[in-house]
């Protein structure tokens, strides 16, 4: 093996977010390269009926490949799958559907697997103001219950399709660090999903994370080079601290076009 490939062998390496169609192909091609850890998405627009058939789904996985794939709820789960040859999925909500507007159902679905929840997917939901809304509502009254209850039962919130306003006050009133799983800064592509840099220097000052993402729509289409990347990626770096930025590919392989659009 090449010095690289040597080092990379002994990086515990975690894509922040994918949303692709499962298969036992896609999981052997992140075997073979290197990927230790996936936040996957798993739910959607979903009610809580319709979450429960999604994470049997994911037991079935876990089951029929158990060889390749294993669940994930804590990092230790994660370096226990590291060590195995596994790859850990933690699985996530894009949207507060699933607990529909029951503050019981954030530790019940979050003993059943769902590890990360964001409180709104680009529209207005109970819980805030979604990027796309003309109107930015902030953290409502019942978004800051949830918040709460989330902090407690140690589910992660992720704010990647909030509007600044709910973003800044989920940073705010958050009693653990939140993530923007996917999403880049502003500086880079000016595009309504992507990030201020006020939004960024309070996340990296919370301790939250944010996970660059090579959507086309992220990152200003299929023209951008690399060194445009990475360069973006230096001076996040530079205005957060290395330590709170990471990966989320968003990754959507395997879907027909219908889907995605």
């Amino acid at each position: 093996m090449t010095d690289a490939a040597t080092f990379h062998a002994g990086l515990i390496v975690i894509d922040g977010l994918e949303y692709s169609n499962w298969s036992r192909a896609l999981f052997e091609e992140l075997r073979a390269g290197g990927v230790s850890a996936v936040h996957a998405t798993a739910v959607y627009w979903e009610d809580a009926r319709q979450t429960l058939a999604l994470l049997a789904d994911w037991n079935r996985r876990f089951r029929e490949h158990g060889d390749l794939i294993r669940p994930a709820s804590s990092a230790e789960d994660i370096r226990a799958a590291k060590r195995e040859g596994r790859i850990a999925f933690i699985l996530g909500a894009q949207n507060c559907s699933p607990i529909e507007q029951d503050l019981g159902l954030v530790e019940i679905f979050r003993r059943l697997g769902l590890a990360v929840m964001q409180l709104t997917y680009n529209n207005q939901s109970p819980l805030g103001g979604g990027c796309y809304e003309a109107v930015d509502s902030g953290l409502t009254r019942f978004g800051r219950e949830v918040l709460r209850e989330m902090n407690r039962v140690g589910m992660i919130a992720d704010l990647s399709h909030s509007g600044e306003k709910t973003t800044l006050d989920a940073i705010e009133h958050s009693s653990r660090p939140i993530c923007i799983s996917h999403a880049n800064p502003n500086f880079f592509h000016e595009n309504i999903r992507n990030k201020s840099e006020t939004v960024l220097r309070a996340l990296g000052q919370s301790g939250g994370m944010l996970g660059f993402s090579l959507y086309p729509l992220h990152i200003g289409g299929a023209g951008r080079s690399l060194e445009d990347f990475t360069a973006m990626v230096a001076r996040t770096a530079d205005l957060i601290v290395v330590d709170h930025i990471g990966i989320a590919t968003d990754t959507v392989r395997g879907w027909p076009d219908s889907v995605l659009e």
